[in-house]
């Protein structure tokens, strides 16, 4: 039978490739990809609590770190997960631009941090709003954007993380509204709005 996908605003469509990668074979529907995948991100948040005190900036501010991450929010459920994605899609750089966009990126945010270019809150944000236009990989781009920026506030800058609007940013709901609005002000270089969901 296969998974069906239906998608919604803000998400990015897997292509059939992609959609064979699936390692669970049981799940049919996008609501219980969505909790097996729920699942494997629990398990990663609780990786990087485990590692608090042994993360450096220089270790997470990495292309290996940055795939780590991916790879143990989505193991468990995706073959591919912390690998570049293979495809182009309908968000992000040419599929073979990724590699050089995101070291490009982490040369940026190591600036940034070295030269308080940014307030830590603003730093955090613009890195997540930056990596998700690079969108590495197939699938979870937004959740790993949002790990790694919780992850750069707490371990480089020793902050509380973010609340991301305080609730699961499900399909549909006011809270993702808001988001994908803050998200678009962003894209315009207006992070105000971003930086505010990020801490509401």
């Amino acid at each position: 039978m296969g998974l069906t996908i239906h998608y919604e605003d803000g998400q990015t469509p897997l292509d059939e490739d992609e959609k064979d990668g699936l390692l669970i074979a049981a799940i049919t529907t996008r609501s219980e990809l969505d909790e097996v995948e729920q699942r494997n991100i629990e398990e990663a948040i609780r990786w990087t609590i485990e590692r608090r005190k042994k993360f450096m900036a220089s270790e997470i501010l990495t292309e290996s770190f940055m795939c780590e991450l991916h790879k143990r929010m989505l193991a468990g459920v995706w073959q591919w997960a912390g690998s570049f994605r293979n495809s182009n899609k309908n968000i992000g750089v040419d599929k073979y631009q990724v590699a050089t966009d995101l070291r490009m990126l982490l040369g940026d945010c190591i600036y940034w941090i070295e030269n308080n270019t940014f307030n830590p809150d603003e730093i955090a944000v613009r890195f997540k709003h930056r990596i998700v236009s690079i969108h590495c990989f197939a699938n979870g781009n937004g959740r790993h954007s949002r790990l790694i920026a919780d992850i750069i506030i707490e371990k480089i800058f020793g902050g509380e993380v973010f609340t991301w609007g305080s609730s699961h940013l499900l399909s549909g709901s006011e809270s993702r509204a808001k988001y994908l609005t803050a998200l678009r002000a962003a894209d315009n270089g207006d992070y105000e709005a971003l930086i505010r969901f990020a801490r509401s």
